[in-house]
């Protein structure tokens, strides 16, 4: 397992090194821009498909059936790709969540609440980007399963619109005290947990 760990994380600094960039142009963006959350989701959109992107280069280089003498099982193949996931949006949820906190600071607005429920929205989105896409992906292919990326991009701009509109309206204390988003997060996480599952499950069935 960390033996893959190791050669998804080389080659996402070789090949996904521009997707430093562009979240951080976007989180550059964020900062500038009043109340568009779109700017702030769309970092989480590109780590999600990250692990996409890594098991496209695995099918170009053959590597996905390299893999299959090595000693490593199914599992283990497709939980690195989920592990590297994590750690890539983990890692960009924190940097986000310094900048807004900073900005917030900087406007003279920062409320804990807002704050709490912002970094709830992107942990929903974080969560939601990669589990809709990868068991596609496992199971039918990168070519295949691309069509849930476009699937996801709707879902990002329909995101970003209704939590621009919730903060507009001064609604996010309401619905933290209703206990909506804490609720929303656990079931994003969930989606997560039974993405990894479904995708362990297709790509068992799918030769090598």
């Amino acid at each position: 397992m960390k033996g893959l760990l190791l050669k998804d994380w080389y080659m996402t600094k070789k090949y996904c090194r521009y997707y430093l960039f562009v979240g951080i142009g976007f989180i550059i963006l964020s900062f500038m821009s009043k109340g568009n959350m779109f700017f702030i989701f769309y970092p989480c959109l590109l780590c999600g498909m990250i692990p996409v992107h890594l098991l496209g280069y695995d099918e170009r280089s053959r590597f996905t059936e390299y893999v299959g003498t090595l000693p490593y099982t199914k599992i283990q193949i497709v939980s690195a790709k989920y592990l590297i996931g994590l750690f890539i949006q983990i890692a960009m949820l924190t940097v986000i969540c310094i900048t807004q906190g900073v900005k917030m600071s900087i406007e003279g607005n920062f409320v804990l609440k807002e704050f709490l429920v912002l970094m709830m929205l992107l942990l929903i989105m974080a969560s939601v980007a990669s589990s809709l896409t990868l068991p596609f992906v496992f199971k039918y292919g990168v070519e295949k399963g691309r069509g849930a990326y476009y699937v996801m991009i709707g879902v990002v701009c329909a995101g970003s619109i209704i939590a621009t509109t919730i903060f507009k309206n001064g609604m996010q204390n309401e619905m933290q005290l209703n206990g909506v988003l804490p609720i929303a997060c656990l079931i994003g996480v969930g989606i997560y947990v039974l993405s990894w599952y479904l995708s362990i499950v297709f790509y068992k069935k799918k030769e090598i």
